[in-house]
Formats: C-alpha cells, structure tokens, sequence
C-alpha cells in the first residue's frame, strides 16, 4: 500500500502539478488515490484472510496508523513543518488527508464487500 501510494505521490508531484497546478493535482489525487487504495484492499482480500467486520476494521486501523506515521516521516524528512504537515490533513486548508485516512481505515472492509459483490455478480 505505502509502495503504491508513494509511487501516486511522486507521479502527482513531478508530473502532473507541473502540468494542471498543485490544488488541482492534489484534488485529483486524492479520488485516484482512493481508487488505488480500494482496488488494492479488494485483491489483498482473500491474502489477509480477515474474514469478520472486525477483523478487517483491525487491518484498516494498522494500515492507517502505518500510513499515518510514514507520511510523518515522510514529511519531518523533506523538512516540512509541523504547520505544512498538519494543513494535509485539514480540509479547510485544502488537506484531503484525513478523508483518505478514512478510506484507508475502512479499506478492508470495502475492499472485502467489492470482492463479495464482484463473486456474486459472477456467479449468476
């Protein structure tokens, strides 16, 4: 997740922001990135076996917190301030961080529910 997630980061910031802008690339990013965390939620499905809600609302919470904790230190790395890390994360200042923390959280859930749908569509 943190691998496909930095990849999309690094595409938004050297390719796409100098071509559309950072507000819109950010803005952008964030459904792409959705998109990325749920397709991934739905193919790592059956590997981590969480087969219970709270089970897989037990992995959202660990890939949150990992995600959480790398892009701090992603961000204290690229020396950026507490205040620049803290406006990701803030909606009113543009920071679509938190929402995508959400996601993340209930990834697993999704991502189980999707799989469920996609065999039952399947199947009939």
């Amino acid at each position: 997740m943190i691998l496909v997630e930095s990849i999309h980061g690094s595409l938004r910031e050297f390719v796409i922001a100098p071509l559309i802008g950072e507000s819109l690339a950010r803005q952008l990013s964030f459904f792409t990135g959705s998109f990325l965390i749920l397709t991934l939620a739905s193919l790592t499905a059956p590997w981590l076996n969480a087969t219970t809600r709270q089970h897989q609302l037990q992995v959202g919470v660990l890939w949150m917190v990992l995600m959480f904790l790398f892009e701090v230190g992603l961000g204290l790395a690229r020396s950026f301030s507490w205040e620049r890390i803290n406006s990701e994360y803030n909606p009113a200042k543009g920071g679509f961080m938190l929402i995508g923390m959400i996601i993340l959280l209930l990834a697993p859930v999704i991502g189980a529910w999707l799989r469920s749908r996609r065999w039952h569509f399947t199947n009939h």
